[in-house]
């Protein structure tokens, strides 16, 4: 693995990989959508959020995106239409129940959520138990181009499903983060984004030929990027970089925020992991949610 993706992976360990990494007979039901990737263990139940499904639709969609059919999680207000999207994009475990249900967090909010399942064609990564393992074999070999593909076309999938596209809005943690900023950099349609905790430089390569910071001036909507200065795979001098580029970057660029949360790590909104920490995740959320209404997406 490259240097960043090194860094990641000890900051999804947390320092604790005796704790973290674990055999898929420890995972819970690691089926789509439903409980949690092996290599995200241990999982803390007790602050795990589960949001009801009550007056919603929720569950698993497939895509079609050039003939090859990809599986994605969504939720939705039920029996509505021309509802507002939000296209959620998963850490490196995939479609999980966190994941599943912050579309159902969003969809009780009013919007249209989808989480398309990233990594399908490289593998499943609820079968890891080892998070170094599943980075090297999985991750490492998903092309950014790839990804920009899949969600153009779930963002047609949802245009045809209920969706108003011209009311359109992007977030992702960790690994989706770093996705948040680029295709925010990519999609015209885009109104908002939101990034938890993506890493915004990194090796270029074939499959990552541009991260964040390369990209501000293609910025096509603001960005609050949400980030935890204990976070040991994101260092602050990387914030302060993207935030100088972002500052001489067009309009969207301008109008994109940042906020740093004093004392947390990564992952700091994973409700399920020992990386979690309430407070910072509660303001996270509020913020998100008055952003996406802030930038029109609501």
């Amino acid at each position: 693995m490259n240097h960043y993706l090194i860094e990641d992976t000890q900051a999804l360990l947390g320092g604790q990989a005796g704790d973290a990494v674990a055999t898929r007979r420890t995972a819970l039901k690691a089926a789509f959508g439903v409980g949690y990737a092996a290599s995200a263990m241990p999982i803390m139940a007790q602050t795990a959020i589960k949001t009801p499904v009550t007056g919603l639709v929720s569950g698993e969609v497939t895509i079609d995106v050039n003939g090859f059919k990809m599986p994605a999680y969504r939720s939705a207000p039920a029996g509505k239409t021309g509802l507002p999207v939000v296209l959620v994009i998963s850490e490196i475990f995939g479609v999980h129940e966190y994941i599943a249900d912050v579309t159902r967090r969003l969809a009780q909010a009013g919007y249209l959520a989808i989480a398309p399942e990233m990594f399908v064609r490289q593998g499943d990564p609820s079968a890891y138990g080892e998070i170094a393992k599943l980075q090297a074999e999985i991750i490492s070999k998903v092309p950014d181009a790839q990804v920009m593909g899949d969600l153009d076309a779930t963002v047609a999938w949802a245009a045809a499903n209920g969706g108003n596209t011209d009311k359109l809005a992007i977030t992702g943690f960790c690994w989706g983060g770093r996705i948040t900023w680029l295709y925010a950099a990519h999609q015209p349609k885009i109104k908002a984004g939101v990034a938890w905790y993506g890493r915004l430089v990194g090796n270029v390569t074939p499959l990552t030929p541009a991260h964040p910071v390369a990209l501000v001036a293609n910025l096509k909507a603001p960005v609050l990027g949400l980030y935890g200065a204990a976070d040991t795979g994101i260092p602050l001098d990387t914030v302060d970089k993207m935030k100088t580029e972002l500052a001489q970057g067009p309009a969207a660029a301008k109008a994109s925020e940042f906020v740093v949360y004093p004392e947390a790590p990564h992952a700091f909104h994973a409700d399920y992991r020992p990386s979690y920490r309430k407070a910072a995740a509660d303001d996270g959320w509020q913020r998100l949610l008055a952003w996406l209404k802030r930038n029109g997406v609501a």
